[in-house]
C-alpha cells in the first residue's frame, strides 16, 4: 500500500522533484517484475491486449496508373477510364474535342487503399495496395499519379504516388495464356505521404483501458492480477472478460513510461473453452485441447454407385428393311466397403480421437459427418463451429 500511494502523489502532482520519484519508482518496479519468473506458457501483455481507443484507421482511394505496355483498360468496357484522364488533362488546361474516345492501352483505373497507424504524423509515409478496377490485364511497369487517400469521414489524410511492384505476371500467345498469382494487383512500399494525424483518447482520463485480443474472464482476472501485484493494489480491476481498467499517470512523458512498463508483464491467458473449427470448403479441421466425447459407438460405410455407358452396334436380320443403329448400354454396379465399427470411452481425450479416426482412414469429409453425427447425439462435448 506504501508504493501504491507514493505511485498516486506521483500521478497527482506536478512538480519536478516528485516526477523524479515516479520515475526511480517506475524503473524499480519494471526491474523487480523482469525478475520474477514465470511459466514457460506466459505470454507478454503487449501480446494479448490492446490499448482502448488506439487503433489504426482505414484509408481508400482511386487514381489512374499510366506507362503500361499495352496491358492497360480497354477504354470500350470501362469508359470511367477515359473520364477520368479528360478530367485530369483539365486540370493542367488540356481539354479534349467534345465526342473524342481516345482507345488507351496504357492507363488502367484503380483502386487503393491503405491503413494508417495509431500515432502517425504528417510527412511520415505508409503502404499503398493498387488495385485494377476495370478490365486491365496487368498493373506491372505502371506509375500511381498522385491520388488522395480518404478516410471513413471523407476527409483526404494521406497523398498516394509511385512505382507499382507488382508479384504476379501473365504471357499470352496464339490463343493459349498462362497467369503467374495476380498481375491485376500490386504494391507501393512507403507509397503514400501522410497529410493529416487522426486524434486518440490516449492522453485522456485518469486511467487507460486494456482489451483482451481474445476476451476471456480467466485472462482478465490474472492480468488485472499481475498488475496488481507488480504496481500495487487498486490499480487495476477487470470490468468484463475482455477489459481492464489500470488507473495511470495524466502527464504523457509518464504515462508512456507507465505503459512500457505493463507492456513487459506476462500473464498466463486462460485456456480457450472446448472447440472445434470445420472448414467444410477445405477439408480443414482444428481440434481444441480439451474437446472431449462421452460414450459412444461409431460406424461410417461408404457406398459407391458406378454408372457405365457402352455403345453397342445393333444390326437387323438380312432382308428385314432395317438400319443399323448404334444402342447405348449402362452398366450400373454398386460397392458397399466395409467399415469397422470404433468405440470411443468415457472422457476420451482428443489424441484417442485423432487416433480412432485415422485407423479406419476416414477422409476430411468423413471426419466431418462424424464429428457432426456426434454433435447431434449430445456425444460431443465441445462447440462444433462449421465455416
Amino acid at each position: 500500500m506504501a508504493i501504491l500511494n507514493i505511485v498516486q502523489n506521483s500521478i497527482t502532482r506536478k512538480n519536478t522533484a516528485q516526477s523524479r520519484v515516479f520515475s526511480t519508482l517506475m524503473t524499480l518496479m519494471f526491474l523487480s517484475a523482469v525478475l520474477v519468473s514465470f511459466s514457460a506458457q506466459a505470454e507478454r501483455l503487449k501480446d494479448i491486449a490492446t490499448i482502448a481507443g488506439v487503433r489504426s484507421n482505414q484509408l481508400v482511394g482511386y487514381g489512374l496508373v499510366v506507362g503500361l505496355d499495352g496491358s492497360g483498360d480497354q477504354t470500350i468496357q470501362a469508359p470511367f477510364t477515359v473520364q477520368s484522364l479528360k478530367s485530369m488533362l483539365t486540370q493542367f488546361g488540356i481539354t479534349m474535342p467534345p465526342g473524342s474516345n481516345p482507345q488507351l492501352k496504357n492507363v488502367a483505373a484503380v483502386s487503393l487503399h491503405g491503413e494508417l497507424p495509431a500515432f502517425t504524423k504528417p510527412g511520415q509515409t505508409i503502404d499503398v495496395t493498387v488495385s485494377s478496377i476495370g478490365n486491365a490485364k496487368s498493373l506491372r511497369g505502371g506509375t500511381l499519379l498522385m491520388a488522395p487517400l480518404k478516410g471513413a469521414d471523407g476527409k483526404i489524410y494521406a497523398l498516394a504516388q509511385g512505382s507499382v511492384v507488382v508479384g504476379g505476371f501473365g504471357v499470352g500467345a496464339a490463343g493459349s495464356s498462362i497467369t503467374v498469382n495476380v498481375p491485376s494487383v500490386g504494391r507501393i512500399a512507403n507509397g503514400a505521404t501522410v497529410e493529416r494525424s487522426v486524434p486518440n483518447a490516449f492522453g485522456n482520463g485518469n486511467h487507460v483501458t486494456l482489451n483482451l485480443r481474445q476476451p476471456d474472464f480467466t485472462t482478465a482476472y490474472r492480468v488485472a492480477r499481475a498488475i496488481n501485484d507488480n504496481i500495487g493494489e487498486g490499480t487495476a480491476r477487470a470490468l468484463d472478460g475482455a477489459s481492464i481498467q489500470v488507473n495511470a499517470p495524466r502527464d504523457l512523458s509518464q504515462r508512456v513510461e507507465f505503459m512500457s512498463l505493463l507492456e513487459s508483464f506476462e500473464v498466463n491467458p486462460g485456456e480457450a473453452a472446448a472447440k472445434i473449427v470445420v472448414n467444410s470448403r477445405t477439408g480443414t479441421i482444428v481440434i481444441g485441447k480439451h474437446v472431449r466425447v462421452t460414450p459412444a459407438a461409431i460406424t461410417h460405410g461408404s457406398l459407391t454407385v458406378t454408372i457405365s455407358s457402352e455403345p453397342v452396334v445393333s444390326q437387323p436380320s438380312p432382308l428385314a428393311g432395317g438400319q443399323t443403329v448404334v444402342v447405348p448400354n449402362a452398366a450400373i454396379s454398386i460397392e458397399q466397403k466395409a467399415a469397422p465399427m470404433f468405440l470411443f470411452n468415457p472422457g476420451v481425450a482428443l489424441d484417442d480421437i485423432v487416433r480412432a479416426i485415422n485407423e479406419v482412414g476416414a477422409t476430411p469429409s468423413d471426419l466431418i459427418a462424424i464429428l457432426e453425427a456426434l454433435k447431434e447425439a449430445g456425444a460431443l462435448r465441445a462447440n462444433l463451429i462449421v465455416i
